[in-house]
């Protein structure tokens, strides 16, 4: 039998992923409970707390040059651009291999999330850092954080939704461990750069990840009526 990493038309769920795992709702009542606390602190005064300065100030530049300039590459991939070609190229890929269930789902939940964070942006109206330099161009207001919410928006929900269509625990392990890498990784960039209050990135971190377990529900749900329906 041919064994092949990505199930064709969109066969069942492949075991272990039917059901969220315990340490999938965890995470989403930690992130849920994140966004609340912040949410609500950011809404009553739209100021960092007391934890966002020092921990800002102690970050913004540090280590050699080297270092801001790779910080500066890693912030690239988070920013529209390079978010808007890795949803193209994994739609194109899974179009390719007749995924068309995985394609759609992909498309519509990294579209309506990245609206949902704009609106959330203009709602909270919190200003961005002025304590150090900004080291890149940053527009906009600042909580959630744009790049954080979007990263984890499109990584983590592509993951999500590729590892209900892959088979291995190894290889949905290694996709779901590159995807959470990528958004920590750009999350920090934007505290680094002085473009974010922490706060903001956790915001915008603990966003996203709810964004994709739910998109992850979703699909499981959405996977499982078409299995029922063909038998």
């Amino acid at each position: 039998m041919r064994e092949d990493p990505l199930l064709d038309h969109e066969e069942p769920v492949p075991p272990g992923v039917a059901h969220p795992s315990p340490l999938m709702l965890g995470g989403g009542l930690i992130a849920l409970a994140i966004i609340a606390a912040l949410a609500a602190g950011a809404l009553v005064t739209r100021h960092p707390f007391g934890f966002d300065r020092a921990i800002i100030l102690a970050l913004h530049e540090a280590g050699p040059m080297w270092l801001r300039h790779a910080v500066i590459d890693v912030t690239a991939l988070g920013g529209v651009t390079v978010l808007a070609f890795v949803v193209a190229a994994t739609t194109g890929l899974l179009l390719v291999r007749r995924l068309w269930l995985t394609a759609a789902l992909v498309v519509a939940a990294t579209t309506i999330g990245s609206l949902v964070v704009d609106v959330l942006k203009t709602i909270f109206s919190r200003p961005r850092p002025e304590i150090v330099d900004h080291i890149v161009a940053a527009n906009g207001y600042s909580f959630p954080s744009g790049h954080a919410a979007n990263s984890a928006i499109v990584y983590l929900t592509i993951a999500a939704l590729v590892s209900q269509v892959t088979r291995g625990h190894a290889t949905r392990l290694y996709i779901a461990l590159i995807a959470g890498t990528l958004v920590a990784a750009i999350g920090l960039s934007r505290v680094y750069l002085g473009v974010h209050w922490p706060s903001d990135v956790l915001a915008g971190w603990s966003f996203g990840t709810l964004w994709a377990l739910g998109c992850w529900s979703i699909g499981a749900k959405a996977r499982m009526r078409l299995i029922h329906q063909r038998e």
